[in-house]
């Protein structure tokens, strides 16, 4: 999807406590397991860390995402860096 698109819908991440993120303008979730979730938003790659992390909600056709559990930190990456190869940032974060 073009960047200039991504910009121009809505994107919201509310956090309570650490425990909780509700993330909006979410177009996929590529990857998710109890210590990473990895969703493709309107403004990029997001990446959520932490402990007991559980996808909670999922509607794609909303675009909206609940995750539960001890949330350590939340990063953006481009999308187009992110898709590079296999030297990508997924290949690095999997080692």
């Amino acid at each position: 999807m073009p960047e200039e698109k991504r910009a121009a819908s809505k994107h919201t991440v509310t956090m309570d406590k650490k425990e909780r993120a509700a993330i909006t303008g979410v177009l996929d979730v590529l990857s998710f397991d109890e210590d990473t979730v990895i969703a493709d938003t309107e403004m990029g790659i997001i990446i959520l860390k932490g402990n007991a992390l559980h996808v909670n909600r999922l509607n794609l056709d909303n675009g909206d995402l609940g995750i539960d559990g001890d949330i350590i930190s939340l990063t953006y990456e481009d999308s187009n860096q992110f898709s590079k190869g296999k030297s990508s940032f997924l290949g690095k974060l999997f080692r």
